[in-house]
């Protein structure tokens, strides 16, 4: 039984080749492949169902239904049981599909003469393309065979869709990867950026899915297995010494590559006709819908290594390697499913933008994107399946889209955009060395974030002051292993040197949470946020804690150094932060190194309860730098990565605002320098406002000092004190509707009275 049904699946796979090779319309080759599959498959009705568009399906073939409905009938997403198939990405094998839950009838179709139905998904690498779907007037529940059957077929359909084998005219029927996309993401760098379309990970094209000789498709599989199992093993080798997590993914790399389920489903796909690198693929696409699928965290990395390998099998056996020949644009937008900071790193900043379909708002990609100013779009989803190296895009990471292949109107308005900003930039450099002096006479100083070497130069180019934050985890994060205290030194020495005597405050390690080292073992953590992280993993491990401080010591080499530590919850843990520091001088002192001319220890306050801790820890810290991002998080508990939550609260929400003032009031009353540090600040509303209530130091991406310096140069800081004033008297939730109306008031030349909750100053 089995035997007939492999060779009926072969013929029918021959007879699809050769429809395929006759030069024909779209239309005209989809209407010869339903008769083709009816005739094949002994039933009354075949039909092909494709997406129009993401919600809906059209009827674009049949053979047995009526030939009127062609084009006409179309269903929501879910809708019927073709809808279902559709939405779950699962197969529906009826013998009475009037009495199923969900049945639509379409009267235009003429199917009420047909009871049973088998539906299967037709989908590509877990992208949905459609439905293939055959009735019959008997009762009857289609064999497993006949089900395994129609699933190869509609493999096959699938990569001849992606090839454009059926185009043809309407929305259903035309080419892929021609026409506009718009992708929706969630902002990780902000930024506009045009250019061209690079693949991180080549696309693998399948042009043959259909074979002649199964005995030659298995010689090949096998020959292609067994060069995947050696470099496996090549790689398992190479990382004995390496860090265990590493090893246990290319060990489970190494079981797959030697399962025999994994190697039995491909070998019978190609029993029935399928080539090898479309047996793998067949694989690959169920294995990404059930990645789709489950909720576990475990199970979803493990189908993604199996995905990860199919993408090695697939190379192999159709030799299109990541060298594929193609030359990178002169203007390249990295699109990707996920990138490393260090595979970022060499790409550096000859990327226009980047666009990735998993990947987090804090991840080690976001953070190098960040130092490198690169526009950056994370969460957007199915884009590596759409686009084509060398497509026209435009990334507006400022409003969370991506413009895939654009037309006309989107093109001269993303321009214009563009163009103003350029026109913004021209003004801001009129401006970059003089004071952010507001019009009442306060001067707010101007520091920007850094990270990598590459951010120094735009120290001088941006206006900043100085390195308000200087980020030590990212050397770290960029490894396979350690970085030696030599290497530290010698980094640090340099970013000081680039410096040209400006203060640079050097943050101490930050890890945990998003920030995860390759070599070190992650703890499973339920809320890893409020886990073990920054000070905490240094106080528990001294050893790397100290040889930082030596990096630090050695790399100012007589200069002034200041250090900060991260996340301190409690005096007590900057306690024995500081008396590290002292210890580290000792030594450093007795060995006989040069000692800096001037330290100052601080710290970032980033939990409320700092905001409340003794008078003593304000007195003996000797400045402070407010971490927005994450006292803001937690005073709101709000996670940041959370999309649903983290959108809801306002920096310039009343509570928040007066717990920022309180700050204040205690580094004022005990004289510790006092400045802000996070994205908030390099918003010039936020910014405006935090200087309103006393902040005298902001510190921000370098190309954010233009827009809020122009800003503050623009404003008097009493009208916004007294707009804020107001807005808390009046129970305001958010002082920002009537800073707006102050700033539009102002704009316009109205008398600043004027704006709703103000007190007149003019």
């Amino acid at each position: 039984m089995v035997e007939r049904t492999e060779t009926e699946s072969r013929k029918l796979l021959g007879r699809l080749r050769n429809a395929m090779a006759n030069n024909v319309a779209g239309q005209a080759r989809l209407d010869k492949i339903t008769h083709l599959i009816a005739d094949s498959m002994g039933t009354e009705v075949c039909s092909v169902y494709l997406f129009r568009d993401e919600e809906t399906l059209e009827l674009c073939a049949t053979e047995g239904l009526e030939a009127e409905a062609v084009h006409q009938t179309r269903m929501r997403l879910g809708e019927g049981l073709v809808g279902r198939v559709a939405r779950t990405g699962t197969i529906v094998n009826t013998p009475n599909a009037p009495a199923e839950k969900g049945f639509r009838y379409m009267a235009e179709t003429g199917e009420e003469r047909y009871s049973s139905f088998l539906g299967v998904p037709i989908q590509r690498l877990g992208e949905k393309l459609g439905v293939l779907v055959v009735q019959s007037r008997d009762a009857r529940v289609y064999t497993a065979d006949e089900v395994y059957g129609l699933e190869v077929v509609a493999m096959v359909i699938a990569e001849m869709t992606e090839l454009g084998a059926f185009v043809g005219e309407g929305a259903a029927l035309s080419a892929r990867h021609q026409q506009p996309v718009l992708f929706r993401g969630t902002t990780g760098q902000e930024g506009a950026a045009e250019g061209h379309v690079w693949l991180h990970e080549p696309r693998v094209v399948v042009a043959n899915p259909i074979a002649d000789d199964p005995h030659r498709e298995l010689e090949r599989l096998h020959e292609a297995i067994e060069q995947l199992r050696v470099g496996v093993d090549e790689m398992l080798e190479m990382s004995r010494t390496g860090d265990s997590e590493q090893l246990q993914v290319l060990e489970t790399y190494r079981m797959f590559a030697n399962s025999k389920g994994w190697m039995r489903r491909m070998e019978e796909d190609i029993s029935r006709g399928l080539s090898a690198e479309a047996a793998v693929e067949k694989e690959q696409s169920q294995a990404r819908v059930r990645m789709s699928q489950v909720t576990d965290s475990y199970l979803r990395e493990r189908l993604s290594d199996l995905d990860d390998l199919s993408n090695r099998l697939l190379r192999i056996l159709t030799g299109q390697g990541r060298e594929t020949g193609a030359e990178m644009p002169p203007d390249p937008i990295l699109v990707a499913r996920n990138v490393g900071p260090a595979e970022l790193l060499e790409y550096g900043r000859s990327l226009r933008g980047i666009v990735l379909e998993e990947g987090a708002v804090g991840s080690h990609a976001a953070i190098v994107a960040r130092a490198l100013a690169i526009p950056l779009l994370v969460h957007a989803g199915r884009i590596t399946t759409e686009a084509l190296n060398g497509d026209h895009i435009m990334v507006d990471s400022d409003q969370g889209v991506a413009h895939l292949r654009p037309d006309d109107n989107v093109v001269t308005a993303f321009r214009d955009k563009i163009a103003m900003q350029a026109d913004a930039q021209e003004r801001y450099a009129s401006i970059r060395n003089k004071p952010a002096t507001t019009e009442c006479g306060e001067t707010i100083e101007m520091l920007m974030n850094a990270g990598l070497m590459a951010d120094l130069p735009s120290l001088e180019g941006s206006g900043a002051e100085g390195v308000g934050l200087f980020r030590t985890e990212l050397q770290f994060l960029i490894r396979n292993q350690m970085p030696k205290r030599t290497e530290l030194a010698e980094l640090y020495s340099r970013v000081l040197d680039s410096a040209h005597g400006k203060r640079v405050v050097f943050r101490t390690l930050d890890i945990g949470s998003d920030k995860v080292l390759p070599y070190m073992k992650p703890n499973d953590e339920p809320n890893p946020a409020l886990g073990w992280r920054a000070i905490r993993v240094g106080l528990d491990k001294p050893g790397v804690m100290r040889m930082q401080l030596q990096a630090l010591i050695r790399g100012a080499n007589g200069r002034p150094l200041s250090i900060m530590f991260p996340f301190i919850a409690q005096f007590e843990e900057y306690r024995a932060a500081r008396a590290e520091v002292d210890k580290t001088i000792a030594r450093e002192e007795r060995l006989g190194h040069v000692l800096p001319e001037t330290l100052e220890v601080g710290a970032m306050l980033e939990t409320p309860s700092m905001v409340f801790a003794p008078e003593a820890f304000f007195e003996e810290v000797e400045f402070l730098s407010i971490g927005g991002n994450d006292l803001k998080q937690f005073f709101f508990a709000a996670d940041r990565e959370n999309e649903r939550v983290r959108r809801r609260y306002d920096t310039l929400n009343v509570s928040f605002l007066s717990l920022i003032e309180r700050i204040v009031e205690r580094c004022a009353r005990t004289g510790t320098r006092l400045s802000f540090c996070g994205e908030d600040a390099g918003r010039p509303i936020e910014a405006l406002c935090l200087a309103a209530i006393g902040i005298r130091s902001l510190s921000m991406r370098p190309a954010s000092i233009g827009p809020v310096k122009s800003l503050l140069r623009r404003s008097n800081l009493e009208e916004v004190r007294d707009v804020i004033t107001v807005a808390r008297e009046n129970g305001e939730q958010s002082v920002r509707p009537a800073v707006m109306e102050l700033l539009r008031n102002r704009a316009a030349g109205r008398p600043v009275g004027n704006a709703p909750g103000t007190t007149s100053t003019s």
